[in-house]
C-alpha cells in the first residue's frame, strides 16, 4: 500500500476574515502563509487554502440522500481516528456549531459503519468529518 500523501484543497470564501476566524478559532486549525486574498491552514496534516471570491460569483449547491439524510454537495473533509472524531464533535457541539447533519453513526451494523457529521463554514462551504471504528473498512462494500 502507498504511503498517504497530504492533499491540497483550495475553496472560495466571500468573506476572508470571517472564514479565517472560523477555520483558525472555531476549528482550531494552524494558520500558515497568507496574503490579502488567501490564507492557508494545516487541515489535519493537509493544506487547505481559502481564497477570496466575490459573493456574486455563486456556487452550485444541492444534496443527495445517503442513509436517510440529505448530504450537502459539494462537500469536503477528512477521516479522523475514532477517538479524535468523538472529542472533535464534542468541541464543535460546545461551540454551538449549526450542524447540517449532527454527529451520528451511519450504516450502523453494516460494512463501512462510520461516525459522521456535516456543517458549513460561514461562507457556505459544506464540510464532512467522519471516522471508522475499523479503518480497514474505509472502502468496504
Amino acid at each position: 500500500m502507498q504511503k498517504i500523501q497530504p492533499f491540497h484543497l483550495a475553496i472560495p470564501v466571500d468573506n476572508l476574515e470571517k472564514a479565517r476566524k472560523f477555520y483558525r478559532d472555531t476549528l482550531g486549525l494552524e494558520e500558515g502563509r497568507s496574503s490579502d486574498h488567501w490564507v492557508d491552514f494545516n487541515f489535519f496534516g493537509h493544506q487547505l487554502v481559502i481564497h477570496y471570491k466575490a459573493a456574486s460569483e455563486t456556487r452550485n449547491t444541492g444534496s443527495n440522500p445517503v442513509d436517510g439524510k440529505e448530504v450537502p454537495i459539494p462537500h469536503f473533509g477528512v477521516v479522523l481516528e475514532w477517538d479524535s472524531f468523538q472529542s472533535f464533535s464534542k468541541e464543535l457541539k460546545d461551540k454551538n456549531i449549526n450542524f447540517v447533519i449532527a454527529p451520528y453513526i451511519r450504516f450502523e451494523g453494516q460494512p463501512g459503519e462510520q461516525a459522521t457529521m456535516f456543517f458549513k463554514d460561514p461562507c457556505g462551504n459544506a464540510l464532512e468529518f467522519k471516522a471508522f471504528k475499523n479503518i480497514d473498512q474505509l472502502f468496504e462494500k
